[in-house]
């Protein structure tokens, strides 16, 4: 990735209402999630953020739009930075969606049931995230996105293999890291 003269954040959507009945590309967030990242509107680097560019999925734009708002910023919006491909499962029971998150990342070279392989996924938001800080070299973008993407870009950062261990913690998402860190790390947005 090229290097940005101010540096950029990587920021999940947090809790989103789980319904198997729409695809999981429209679900929103929870009033929890909603709670979540209003909670984060007090991370000290927040106001340093001069753009917003989000997933288009409703769950990462609903998270945009409430950054936005409090920063007086207008959201963009880039297909590129959505979650990895899964819509030939679309909604799984969560204890199947985890045997199959496990599967797409111990095995990043293969599609998993459909799921377009993560090496794929890894390099789509490489070049997505590489796009933005290019387009936005002199200010300090924040990106709106999801966990599995967030996990291949920290592999990719750390110069690491693919490995869900370096998936966000288990807490529904609302997890950031910055690009100007030596060694990025998850860390909640919830909590100062």
């Amino acid at each position: 990735m090229r290097q940005r003269s101010k540096g950029l954040y990587f920021l999940t959507h947090a809790d989103v209402v789980i319904d198997p009945a729409i695809a999981v590309t429209d679900w929103g967030l929870s009033e929890r999630g909603r709670e979540r990242i209003r909670a984060g509107l007090v991370q000290p680097w927040l106001p340093s953020v001069t753009a917003i560019w989000s997933s288009a999925e409703r769950k990462a734009l609903d998270t945009a739009e409430i950054l936005a708002d409090h920063l007086g910023l207008d959201v963009q919006i880039k297909a590129d930075l959505g979650e990895n491909d899964r819509t030939s499962t679309g909604y799984l029971p969560r204890a199947e969606f985890e045997r199959t998150a496990d599967a797409f990342f111990a095995n990043p070279k293969l599609s998993v049931r459909g799921w377009a392989p993560a090496r794929v996924e890894q390099g789509r938001i490489v070049a997505a995230c590489d796009a933005v800080g290019h387009t936005e070299q002199d200010g300090t973008p924040l990106i709106v996105s999801h966990g599995a993407v967030g996990a291949l870009l920290l592999a990719h950062l750390l110069g690491q293999p693919v490995s869900r261990e370096l998936d966000q913690p288990r807490n529904e998402g609302g997890n950031w890291f910055s690009f100007r860190d030596t060694a990025p790390c998850w860390k909640a947005f919830d909590i100062e």
